[in-house]
């Protein structure tokens, strides 16, 4: 459109989690078609792919290192300018307009301003309302909010005791279980749902890198593993479901390495927090892995699914192997005039939106937020998933824009006001 573009990245790379292991993408891969709602620049990037792979239609599974290489060119074509590893220092304003922004090395000035990260870093640091956690239902009129009375999708299908010494509350709880109540159904909290990594895994020995013991394992911190195996329990394991028989490993199952819990403090933390949150991520799949192949604990079944497999070496080049960013689900949510809910994802009498920048077409989609004891046995708390009741709706540009006493010239097309259940079903 003739505008002058700065891209500034906090970290090395271009992409976000298109680039960081997410290959699969939730497109037509349910008891739906979601397709349709693909456009604009999406459809282009989808098209692009497809044709680094040979075809003219769109291409929704695809390796990182492809992707990378597609949004490159890209921004080469259009002359964008790109500033890598320029995490965000300071915003400076005057009155409600953003002027500059700072990183540690330089100072970048504009018209305009966009936050298109997850984190929102931005619009907490431009005085932008912003919002971490459940909001309790009473807040929106909503039903799927906050602390969940039952939780039956994703739970433990079987009984896992929850206790250092079987049977025994006194003794505290095992590794990924956090010792607290389920507190009062419907309130709200600042629990964030679980992060995990999309883990690239192969089986082929020519571009494979060994997964290796981590330093400081100790295989106790998978107690919940040995019980679970021990009780019948069925872990996930590695699937082959992208090109070149690789493999983008989620986890949001009742017993994977969504460290349910144990991310609370990435979203409003600083850079060594993430950091350390990210590490301790790390740490544990590298050691979850190294536990399921080893163990003596471990049924061969289990130890087959997961032996011959490991890391890429054409993937994440620049870090051994392994995504360089925590599949971040969710963090800080603006909070403006406008404010998606529950009731605009409703199939039926759903809320309209006069002002659509794009379609939602998922369910509200929201992992368990933690794991807690229940009933003397290990619990997950707070997924949102499907129903009956959803339907596809339109994003709202006012969702888009912060409050105008707040900042005139700032828009987040990824941070949008919406509540956590809402938020489940743009993200």
């Amino acid at each position: 459109m003739g505008s002058s573009v700065v891209l500034v990245e906090p970290g090395g790379h271009i992409g976000g989690m298109s680039v960081e292991g997410l290959g699969s993408s939730d497109i037509n891969n349910h008891n739906f078609r979601n397709d349709v709602a693909i456009g604009g620049l999406a459809r282009e990037f989808y098209l692009r792919m497809g044709r680094r792979y040979g075809k003219q239609e769109p291409q929704y599974k695809f390796e990182s290192h492809v992707a990378e290489g597609v949004i490159a060119d890209w921004l080469r074509e259009h002359r964008v300018r790109v500033e890598l590893n320029q995490p965000l220092r300071a915003v400076r304003k005057q009155g409600t307009r953003l002027i500059a922004i700072e990183t540690a090395q330089r100072t970048y000035r504009a018209r305009m301003f966009l936050d298109a990260t997850i984190e929102g870093d931005l619009l907490a640091k431009a005085g932008v309302r912003t919002v971490i956690g459940r909001e309790a239902n009473a807040l929106y009129g909503e039903t799927r909010n906050g602390i969940r009375e039952e939780n039956t999708y994703r739970q433990f299908t079987v009984r896992v005791d929850p206790y250092r010494r079987p049977g025994d509350p006194a003794s505290g709880v095992i590794p990924t279980i956090q010792d607290e109540p389920l507190g009062t159904p419907g309130e709200g909290d600042a629990r964030i749902q679980g992060y995990c990594f999309r883990l690239c895994l192969t089986r082929n020995p020519d571009n494979q890198i060994p997964i290796s013991k981590p330093d400081g394992y100790d295989p106790g911190v998978y107690e919940i593993y040995r019980r679970y195996l021990k009780a019948g329990g069925t872990l996930f394991k590695p699937v082959a479901n992208l090109p070149n028989g690789k493999t983008d490993l989620g986890s949001w199952h009742d017993l994977s390495a969504n460290l349910y819990g144990m991310n609370h403090a990435y979203p409003g933390g600083d850079e060594v927090t993430r950091a350390r949150v990210y590490g301790e991520h790390r740490a544990f799949m590298q050691g979850l892995i190294h536990f399921l192949t080893t163990d003596p604990a471990v049924p061969e079944a289990t130890k087959k699914d997961w032996l011959g497999w490991g890391l890429c070496r054409d993937e994440f080049t620049d870090n051994g192997g392994w995504p360089r960013s925590l599949y971040v689900r969710d963090a800080r949510r603006m909070v403006s005039d406008y404010v998606i809910t529950e009731q605009h994802v409703k199939r039926v009498n759903g809320l309209p939106v006069a002002d659509p920048v794009g379609v939602a077409y998922w369910p509200p989609d929201t992992h368990h937020v933690r794991r807690i004891v229940r009933d003397g046995a290990a619990y997950n708390e707070g997924f949102v998933f499907g129903g009956e009741d959803w339907g596809p709706f339109g994003v709202s540009y006012r969702a888009m824009t912060p409050r105008a006493s707040e900042a005139v010239n700032l828009l987040t097309p990824t941070c949008v006001s919406s509540s956590h259940v809402a938020y489940g079903a743009i993200r």
